[in-house]
């Protein structure tokens, strides 16, 4: 009965200690929350962007990541503090990811409202050359006929 009591105590207390992870510091230059929102949505279009145009990037010798730490003025040590403290609370770190995937199916929502309009009125032009295309025929038609009558 007290080997089992030990074994169990022992299990709780690496149990509990695993747990007790301590929660990384409070860095003096926290990026705020919204900033930091911005700043992953930022990262995420740009990693998209070097799948579709690396060649354009690499040719251009740009470094997109540098390209937004310079833009919200920050550096990458204190991105990555910040990063690790929001990271630490799952809830929280959550709630900035789901605000940046909100924004992102948002806009993504009005490209294609932008490229249906596009893909309609490119129709409506497309229809109206064919139209006006069809009566000059129409009209030469009318015209060849006219003279060889004569």
């Amino acid at each position: 009965m007290l080997k089992k009591t030990v074994v169990l105590i022992l299990a709780m207390v690496i149990f509990l200690s695993c747990d007790n992870k301590d929660r990384p510091p409070k860095p003096s230059n926290l990026i705020p929350k919204e900033k930091m929102a911005d700043i992953l949505y930022d990262l995420y279009i740009i990693n998209a962007a070097k799948g579709v145009n690396r060649k354009v990037l690499e040719k251009r010798n740009l470094v997109p990541e540098n390209y937004v730490l310079t833009k919200y003025e920050i550096d990458s040590i204190q991105f990555a503090q910040s990063n690790n403290y929001y990271a630490f609370d799952t809830e929280d770190y959550a709630s900035i990811v789901e605000s940046v995937k909100s924004r992102l199916e948002r806009e993504k929502k009005e490209i294609e409202d932008l490229q249906k309009q596009e893909q309609v009125e490119a129709k409506r032009r497309r229809d109206s050359l064919k139209a006006l295309n069809k009566e000059k025929r129409e009209q030469k038609k009318v015209s060849k006929d006219s003279t060889t009558i004569k």
